[in-house]
């Protein structure tokens, strides 16, 4: 949450010539509401539901560029799909999380106690973030293009001349 993946997505998609498609955006799309709204009115196991739909479709039509909802890894047939895939963990700590994005905007997982909370959620998943990895990128300190460009790095992709 708040790492940057649709930023650095869309300057990794540019770079390599390739297109970007962010799975919280179709959902946005599909569902004609905001994720914090489908928490509200259905409850995260609705929302993972939705989720996994949307990211399994997008994981079979897509060939660029894809950024994932942070809890799509809760789901082991995901994990499954993305075994094979260059997936790159964007990670941040709790401080920088902070200064991105204050931590009290709509994030329906972080709604009583956001500090605390973002870090027991990134204690809980990062463990599946690194399984799934190929990389991991911090994206503390780090503006979008530095962040875009340590990708292709980590990832030893070339960049469309």
């Amino acid at each position: 949450m708040g790492v940057g993946k649709s930023t650095v997505g869309a300057l990794l998609a540019d770079r390599l010539g390739c297109g970007f498609r962010d799975t919280d955006e179709d959902i946005v799309a599909e569902q004609g509401r905001s994720i914090a709204d489908i928490f509200v009115d259905e409850g995260e196991p609705a929302f993972r539901a939705i989720e996994k739909r949307a990211v399994h479709r997008a994981l079979a039509e897509h060939d660029g560029v894809l950024a994932l909802g942070g809890g799509s890894i809760l789901d082991s047939d995901t994990r499954a799909l993305l075994d094979a895939l260059p997936v790159v963990y964007l990670s941040m700590d709790v401080e920088e999380a902070v200064k991105r994005t204050g931590l009290n905007v709509a994030r329906p997982l972080l709604a009583v106690n956001p500090r605390r909370q973002w870090r027991e959620l990134m204690e809980a998943r990062r463990h599946l973030y690194t399984e799934v990895a190929r990389a991991v990128v911090s994206t503390d300190g780090r503006g979008p293009e530095e962040v875009a460009q340590a990708v292709l790095d980590a990832l030893e992709l070339k960049e469309e001349a």
